[in-house]
């Protein structure tokens, strides 16, 4: 019986699934949800949900950037695709709050999700990754993710897969991530220039994507959800996207003691 309930849970989250067009860090593909995806996200979900608990318990984080790889982006040497901020609630559950692109179009939005909903998707790999933010930045973090108002107060609908890092024409996910950061954490960033500003002075590096004139032209052409128009003439011609990705973001957060050093858990085993 309990299986059988498991599966009607689970083909009903598919069905609605099915008809939701929002996604960051996957591929567009519009494909129906299998049992298989279902159930290996559901593990990957509680696995998580269990390794996130017991950091709680440990050290009383309550707050840590989540990441899950939803496509394969070995070829620009990077291993996740997504990020977002996962918060424990006061009832138990972690609750990800993160920017997702609607497809198909150039705006993106803001959604709160459980840990099932976050990883009930085609990724890529069944990993996910986490980092804990500092003692020092978890109240803020928690205070601000948990505010309605505050926690959307830089946040840009204009969505741009590959958005230039010191920009404010797009934003996309992961720069959303990160730039809601600074507003946690000096409490004077009050808009995305001075989040910006605030990134640049704790030493925050880009990822460097190597793009030629025919990739850019093609993906322009292809998705509304990629520009290059807000990236500088010299570094654009260069081949030089400098763009916020969840590897980069993971080194500098452990590099400047912003956060630990990032963990991985994946269906089968753990890694560091």
């Amino acid at each position: 019986m309990k299986a059988i309930q498991r599966f009607a849970c689970g083909l009903a989250v598919a069905q609605l699934f099915a008809t939701t067009a929002a996604h960051a860090g996957r591929s567009c593909e519009q494909k129906p949800l299998t049992t298989q995806t279902i159930e290996q996200g559901m593990a990957l979900a509680q696995r998580t949900a269990q390794a996130l608990d017991a950091e709680h318990a440990r050290s009383g984080a309550r707050v840590v950037v989540l990441a899950r790889a939803g496509q394969d982006l070995s070829k620009y040497q990077l291993r996740y695709s997504h990020l977002g901020w996962a918060y424990k609630t006061a009832q138990g559950p972690w609750r990800v709050l993160h920017k997702l692109n609607q497809c198909g179009s150039a705006t993106g939005d803001l959604y709160r999700q459980g840990l099932g909903e976050f990883f009930l998707d085609d990724l890529w790999r069944q990993e996910a990754g986490w980092a804990v933010p500092a003692p020092a930045l978890q109240a803020p973090l928690f205070e601000l993710l948990t505010d309605p108002r505050r926690s959307v107060a830089l946040h840009e609908r204009p969505y741009n897969l590959v958005s230039y890092v010191w920009g404010q024409r797009y934003q996309q996910s992961n720069q959303w991530a990160i730039e809601t950061l600074a507003m946690a954490a000096e409490p004077g960033v009050t808009t995305r220039e001075q989040a910006q500003a605030w990134l640049r002075f704790k030493a925050y590096q880009p990822t460097t994507l190597k793009l030629g004139a025919f990739t850019r032209l093609g993906a322009r052409v292809g998705a509304a959800n990629v520009a290059f128009d807000d990236h500088p003439n010299e570094k654009r011609f260069a081949d030089r996207i400098e763009t916020v990705t969840v590897d980069s973001v993971f080194h500098w957060l452990s590099r400047s003691g912003l956060a630990s050093a990032p963990q991985a858990l994946a269906l089968g085993g753990t890694t560091q």
